[in-house]
């Protein structure tokens, strides 16, 4: 006689390790920690630009700096461990391939000695709270979507600027060099305008030159300082709405999808309507029972 009981399976020490490691991720005490890290860093990194406090606790610091290099190790580490079942998903995070770019930065000999890069990398660091900010977030993503629509305005504008500097050299090269005398110093002029700051001395000092010079203002600012900027601020906001979208329908982590059960109300239902088609079927089953034993047709005639 053979034993029936099903064997129980060890369960892989990668599948463990990656539950105990996404139970320490997932914590809300971790996510705490990990920004009151960068916030450290960050303070550290403020802390060294006053020379005299940066020569006095010049240990104190190297050692600060070496803990919170230690903590974002651990940290990194964790998360790589949470990915242990299935590594892929790890790396299919943009914002993991940033902290572990950040991380192993540290730790490159290059860019250890470059004192200029190495900071530069560690104030990458505060970057990262993006991950834990949804909002910060979405200013991020939104910003990189509105890079196209950026550039195509820094075009226009340029353009623009070149077209407006020409004219204004043609006709205010003579009488006002200092600002139109090339045209680099027309296009530096009518940048600076561009932001209203003054507009005013302008529009006097090319009315002493010539009266159209005011239609070369008016048209200026109206295209350049209202057109121009309203069109950059509808891509920005565009671009900030898609951010939102997308952080509205991004899917859970695979590893957190809770699975899909049916809801106890539509499993009880179900076993009801069960329950009553095998009633049905057992009463037809006795009823065609009967009228066999007693010899009478299953179908009475018309």
């Amino acid at each position: 006689m053979t034993d029936a009981t099903p064997s129980i399976r060890p369960v892989p020490a990668r599948v463990s390790t990656a539950s105990w490691c996404r139970g320490v991720t997932e914590a809300r005490w971790f996510a705490v920690a990990v920004v009151g890290l960068i916030l450290t860093n960050a303070a550290l990194l403020g802390a060294e630009t006053y020379p005299g406090l940066a020569a006095e606790w010049h240990t104190a610091l190297r050692l600060a700096e070496r803990a919170c290099v230690a903590g974002f190790t651990v940290e990194i580490l964790l998360r790589l461990g949470a990915h242990a079942d299935r590594p892929r998903g790890f790396f299919r995070d943009p914002w993991n391939l940033f902290d572990l770019a950040v991380v192993l930065s540290a730790f490159l000999p290059v860019v250890r000695e470059n004192t200029t890069v190495l900071r530069l990398l560690r104030l990458a660091r505060v970057l990262r709270t993006a991950r834990f900010l949804p909002q910060l977030r979405i200013v991020l993503v939104a910003v990189a979507r509105s890079l196209p629509g950026t550039v195509s305005f820094l075009l226009v504008g340029a353009l623009l600027l070149y077209v407006y500097a020409m004219v204004g050299w043609v006709f205010f090269a003579r009488a006002d060099p200092e600002h139109y005398g090339s045209i680099g110093r027309a296009v530096l002029t009518l940048f600076l305008l561009m932001t209203l700051d003054g507009i005013g001395d302008a529009v006097h000092a090319g009315l002493q030159i010539s009266r159209w010079s005011l239609l070369y203002y008016a048209s200026y600012v109206l295209l350049a300082s209202f057109v121009l900027v309203n069109v950059l601020i509808g891509v920005v906001l565009t671009s900030l709405e898609e951010a939102r979208e997308m952080e509205r329908g991004r899917p859970e982590p695979e590893h957190t999808a809770p699975p899909s059960t049916p809801a106890p109300t539509d499993l009880l239902t179900h076993i009801a309507t069960a329950r009553q088609a095998l009633d049905d079927l057992e009463a037809t089953l006795s009823a065609t029972t009967a009228r066999t034993t007693t010899g009478e047709p299953e179908h009475p005639p018309n």
